[in-house]
């Protein structure tokens, strides 16, 4: 695209095509993963992307120069991953033992950790070796023809449900479960605004010139950290689970996430800014998989799929307007006061949801969420 136009701010409609359709399709995702078979939903997807992939390659090979038709196949992915993402969190469930779930989520993380470092890289070697984007789109459309034949093999645990019929109950019953379970609620929301406020990335590249004084490398090893520190957080919860009261280290770990964002935001070091964004991922990395566990463990079957396509609105919502509200403090109040008020407001928004959802502070074990959401609290005699 930008070898086309040559204007960053199409960078931006990329983003803007791919994001789109998750938010206006979330109820209609949602309500397909419970409706039919998690597998066959992944399937279609793969096959899509399969096929969205080699529409760009044929693009990239005639040399267009239009970006309409780019635009086009920009939008049916994003359709397709909006499907696919609400499927492939939605089964997991039905393919490990719930005493092995929080092990599940954290060997799942790492591995997708690790393609979010890996695939750009490989792609970006590609791109620069063969001179276009036309091999990368080839091995992506193998790739992807490689995950529906694959998909075909996978034979999840499934119970049977009640199907029910499409309407505007069914579709938004999601929101309406979420809205009633304070548990889960608290824990979404939690990282909604906890990302809102603290999303410092979006102004590394401010960070890199103004500040630490770095060039390109610089500013490739600050993008790079918060994802290594992720992916590391991942494979080491996925050898070492955590125990004990969930809800707390769910609280704690944002806590982190929050004075290390304000530690990052202060610091004039290269070092201590890589360290400091190292920890943030791997902060982030705990918060991640306890509410991912939390979310799917607490919900039952027949509704995880509408649940989970509502938390990937908020995840996908924190990210994309966390962004946005980096830029405007940073415009309004200086790059270094935005990420530090930012930091503040975790900690703040932190206090607020101990106080707003006492639930979420007594949640126990992991693999216990399910019984503690089910059995009642104790009336209260006294």
């Amino acid at each position: 695209m930008y070898e086309i136009t040559k204007r960053p701010l199409d960078l931006g409609y990329v983003g803007l095509a791919q994001f789109l359709p998750g938010i206006l399709l979330f109820p209609i995702s949602g309500h397909a993963s419970d409706h039919f078979q998690r597998r066959h939903v992944l399937s279609a997807c793969y096959a899509c992307w399969a096929v969205c992939f080699a529409f760009l390659f044929a693009l990239a090979h005639g040399q267009t120069h239009s970006v309409n038709a780019i635009y086009v196949v920009l939008v049916l992915i994003g359709v397709v991953r909006s499907f696919n993402s609400t499927a492939s969190r939605s089964i997991l469930p039905q393919l490990v033992p719930e005493e092995h779930f929080p092990n599940a989520v954290a060997w799942n993380a790492s591995i997708f950790q690790a393609a979010t470092i890996l695939g750009p890289a490989f792609g970006g070697i590609l791109y620069a070796a063969f001179r276009g984007p036309s091999l990368v789109y080839v091995i992506a459309t193998l790739t992807a023809i490689g995950a529906t034949v694959s998909s075909f093999r996978i034979r999840p645990e499934v119970k049977a449900r009640r199907r029910e019929p499409m309407s505007l109950k069914t579709v938004f019953a999601g929101l309406h479960y979420i809205w009633r379970k304070k548990l889960i609620l608290g824990a979404i929301s939690l990282d909604l605004f906890a990302v809102l406020l603290g999303g410092a990335v979006a102004l590394l590249p401010v960070y890199a010139r103004e500040i630490l004084h770095t060039g390109p490398w610089g500013l490739g090893l600050l993008r790079a950290a918060p994802g290594v520190g992720a992916a590391i957080m991942a494979v080491l919860l996925a050898h070492w689970p955590l125990r004990g009261r969930s809800g707390l280290t769910l609280l704690w770990a944002v806590a982190g996430f929050g004075v290390l964002t304000i530690i990052f935001g202060l610091s004039r070091s290269l070092t201590v800014s890589l360290i400091a964004l190292l920890l943030l991922g791997a902060s982030d990395m705990i918060s991640v998989i306890i509410r991912a566990t939390l979310t799917q463990l607490a919900t039952p079957d027949e509704m995880r799929g509408r649940v989970t396509a509502v938390d990937m609105i908020f995840i996908g919502t924190s990210n994309e307007f966390g962004q946005f509200e980096s830029g405007v403090t940073a415009q309004w109040f200086g790059t270094v006061p935005a990420v530090v008020l930012g930091g503040i407001g975790t900690l703040v928004v932190i206090g607020v949801w101990a106080w707003l959802f006492p639930e979420l502070r007594r949640a126990g074990e992991l693999t216990s969420i399910r019984s503690e959401v089910e059995t009642p609290a104790p009336a209260n005699l006294t």
